[in-house]
């Protein structure tokens, strides 16, 4: 038989494991965790008996962390049933930085419980137990874990098909319920750390018992995973959650509701800031701006699909299965209302592409457990617009979709952080939540396609998560945690002109359906905000900070002269503020650096008479006495250029 490993083929005469193989093609080493066998993911254990493609796998690969969490999973278990047997086992699964392990236990799993368990899985790793896995029959494997008292395995067994492969890892004296695959040994786990327990519901399920679940991370070596601590507690301590509170840009209330924020006057000043540009970058290109309602009633969204295929998602006004009364929804979207201003009036080939912008209020009805921050909110702010074009403008108005928002990403220094992926139908979405025929989303899919490639796009492909009138193109950005969100969408809709009767009139008099592209410049200001906010520690870029200079009058004295400068400024369009406390210089300073003012400018009685400011930097620090006319033309060219 032949093996194929990327580096070279190997023929065999006889069955032998992967490990085996990748040995006499001298292809391992520590660093190999697993493999992908013809694609499935394999122990270095699995036994190869036929003509096989090969690709080894080390920590570096996402299914090589997957298979390493999920074994320290295992140990883990193992410690807690060593430490507290009367313990019940549960899940244990490998999740994005890390792993956790959901436990039915009478004893509270403190931080001191859980120092204790680390302790144990140490001695674990250091007996270097060889990893097996044994597989049983249905009635046998029930069985066994009854006898082990195991009642939440027995549950899982059952719910297993009848014809499921019901196999289980022995490590030692522990054996557990699991698919795997798992490493060689729990020798392999060299570092590991507890990080929390928190409770969870068997399944979910808010009706079943509460469990305690333990969440941990694990790496190769000990360096790696104190790199990877210091780098969560420095994300930690850039949470816009945290941090947002703490700068005073914005709060949330109870008594007003979860995923309704109050934005505070800093947060919405950098929220007006960053609205006032982007409205006026869509200008200089050619969109037209409007404004549309909050609400509608159910005709409109049904009209356009909304109501079909959006219900869950909305906020109604009213009994929407009353068909005699009226029923309002607040908007979820912009687009059907965007539409009317087309079909106000008869429309010709000369009026295209027509681009609509508007600064958009919309309301969703996200699960209160995905609430976080402003990340994901139940009301919220963006850019939303439609361009309505001709079909053979459809590549040019895409990129220039395109390049508006890569020029927002990349002015507020975001682009850096983003990806780019294209989201595609699933003809096989059991929800059948797409509209229109095969061809049609073809044909979508394959201009975006095109258009993608032309212009050089490196993307990822994402299946059934397209929108259900047409392909987009989602900008996903990594948050400090490593949590990828969309931030940016540019789809194509092939359907709702259709639905809306839009049409135009060419230049052979026909009557022609326009293409429409549904586009953010610099998606929800919200989010935005929270992720400016992280991106900075706080220290937003001096161009939109909330409060650009800050005047430290040594006295009462100077006061006046700080008053005079600062209406100067004001009326340049610069946002100062004047510390007239009667604090100590030195605790004015220290308050406005923990503000994370950009410029703060002390004035004594030397000033006065100089006609200067002693400017001190948030950046480059003490600067000295600068004449006032120099600091201001310095700043009004570092806001104007949008200085990062």
């Amino acid at each position: 038989m032949q093996i194929n490993f990327k580096e070279k083929s190997m023929n065999f005469d006889a069955p032998l494991s992967v490990f085996d193989a990748a040995a006499a093609a001298e292809l391992i080493s520590r660093s190999v965790i697993a493999a992908h066998v013809n694609g499935k993911l394999c122990a270095l254990t699995e036994i190869l008996d036929a003509d096989a493609d090969v690709e080894l796998l080390t920590f570096a690969d996402e299914d090589g962390k997957h298979v390493f969490r999920h074994t320290a999973s295992h140990i883990l278990a193992q410690a807690v049933k060593r430490l507290y047997p009367a313990t019940k086992l549960t899940i244990g699964p490998a999740i994005d930085n890390g792993f956790y392990y959901d436990f039915d236990s009478d004893v509270p799993f403190t931080p001191e419980v859980l120092s204790a368990l680390e302790s144990e899985m140490k001695k674990i790793v250091k007996e270097n137990l060889k990893i097996e896995r044994f597989e049983l029959p249905r009635a046998e494997a029930i069985a066994f874990m009854q006898e082990k008292d195991e009642p939440y395995k027995v549950q899982l067994i059952e719910e297993l098909p009848a014809d499921a492969v019901i196999s289980f890892y022995r490590q030692g004296d522990f054996v557990d319920l699991c698919a795997g695959p798992h490493l060689f040994s729990t020798g392999a786990v060299k570092a590991f750390k507890l990080t929390q327990c928190t409770g969870a519901y068997w399944k979910g399920d808010q009706k079943n018992k509460m469990l305690q679940r333990v969440y941990g991370v694990a790496f190769p070596a000990k360096d790696e995973m104190n790199a990877y601590l210091a780098a969560v507690e420095e994300a930690r301590k850039r949470d816009h959650n945290k941090l947002g509170r703490e700068l005073e840009y914005f709060t949330t209330v109870d008594v007003i509701g979860q995923g309704l924020p109050i934005i505070l006057p800093k947060g919405s000043r950098v929220i007006q800031t960053l609205q006032r540009w982007v409205e006026d970058e869509e200008q200089k290109r050619g969109y037209l701006l409007t404004k549309t309602p909050l609400m509608a009633k159910r005709d409109l969204y049904r009209i356009s699909g909304h109501w079909d295929h959006y219900l869950d998602g909305m906020f109604i006004l009213g009994d929407p299965m009353d068909e005699e009364k009226e029923c309002f929804a607040l908007r979820p979207m912009t687009c059907p209302f965007q539409y009317q201003v087309f079909l106000n009036r008869a429309r010709s080939y000369r009026d295209l592409p027509m681009r609509l912008g508007e600064t958009s209020t919309l309301f969703r009805n996200e699960d209160s457990g995905e609430m976080h921050g402003l990340i994901r909110v139940r009301q919220f702010t963006i850019s939303e617009g439609h361009l309505i074009l001709r079909p053979e403008q459809l590549a040019e108005e895409f990129k220039g979709c395109l390049d508006l928002a890569k020029y927002c990403l990349e002015t507020v220094g975001m682009l850096e952080n983003c990806t780019f992926r294209f989201s595609q139908w699933d003809p096989e979405n059991p929800k059948n939540k797409y509209e229109g025929t095969a061809e049609q989303w073809n044909e979508a899919q394959r201009i975006m396609g095109e258009i993608l490639d032309d212009l050089g796009v490196e993307y990822s492909i994402g299946i059934d998560e397209a929108a259900f009138y047409g392909p987009k193109l989602d900008i996903q950005y990594k948050n400090v945690f490593g949590k990828e969100d969309t931030i940016v969408t540019i789809q194509i809709d092939m359907l709702l002109a259709e639905k809306f009767g839009m049409e135009y009139t060419d230049s052979d008099g026909q009557k022609k359906r326009p293409y429409i592209i549904h586009r953010t410049s610099l998606g929800c200001y919200e989010r935005t905000l929270a992720y400016l906010i992280e991106k900075y520690a706080g220290a937003l870029p001096t161009w939109m900070a909330p409060t650009q200079v800050k005047f430290l009058p040594m006295g009462d004295s100077e006061v006046a002269y700080c008053q005079e400068i600062a209406d100067r400024m004001t009326n340049m369009g610069i946002r100062v503020e004047i510390d007239k406390s009667n604090n100590t210089i030195g605790y004015k300073i220290r308050a406005a650096q923990q503000e994370k003012v950009p410029y703060m400018l002390v004035v004594g009685a030397k000033e006065i008479a100089d006609g200067t400011v002693a400017v001190r930097s948030r950046k480059e620090g003490d600067k000295g006495a600068i004449p006032t006319n120099q600091f201001l033309s310095d700043l009004m060219m570092e806001i104007a250029e949008k200085r990062k």
